[in-house]
């Protein structure tokens, strides 16, 4: 079978390590982790709010309604970062975090949940959900994943 462009350039664009992206989330963690450590008083949701206004137009829009929607039902939550991404914790774990399509250059941003949220539902349930826009039933299904998430 003859070898087409298209099959040579896919091997060779073929990629075994970590892409800049996933490289560049582990730097922002570490950041975190060592700004954590050293006990520094910061503003968590001002550093939230902050990688938000950074974002394209596409993912800020959806990630500032996200961060409303969770203010506004799960107040026992607080913003913060996690893997340079908008997160939201309670007692220091992440029960929520929005990831933004130009994160890791995928076509959706996704709102995913921990194991510390519960939304256990029998034996199998859904953990992240893609986002493209908001709709006002969008934005009721994710006030009630989120009131559910902190029960």
């Amino acid at each position: 079978m003859p070898t087409t462009k298209n099959t040579t350039a896919a091997k060779s664009q073929k990629h075994d390590g970590f892409t800049d992206e996933e490289r560049g989330a582990m730097k922002e963690r570490a950041k975190e982790l060592k700004s954590a450590r050293r006990g520094a008083k910061t503003d968590t949701e001002g550093e939230v709010l902050a990688k938000i206004a950074e974002m394209a137009k596409p993912d800020r829009v959806l990630a500032e309604r996200v961060h409303a929607l969770i203010k506004k039902n799960a107040p026992v939550l607080t913003p913060k970062l996690w893997y340079g991404m908008p997160a939201y914790a309670r007692d220091g774990k992440v029960v929520c975090h929005f990831q933004p399509a130009t994160k890791f250059k995928t076509r959706y941003a996704t709102l995913g949940f921990s194991d510390e949220a519960k939304l256990d539902e029998g034996a199998v349930w859904p953990t992240s959900y893609a986002l493209t826009e908001l709709a006002a039933g969008d934005e009721a299904r994710i006030a009630a994943l989120v009131k559910q998430a902190v029960s």
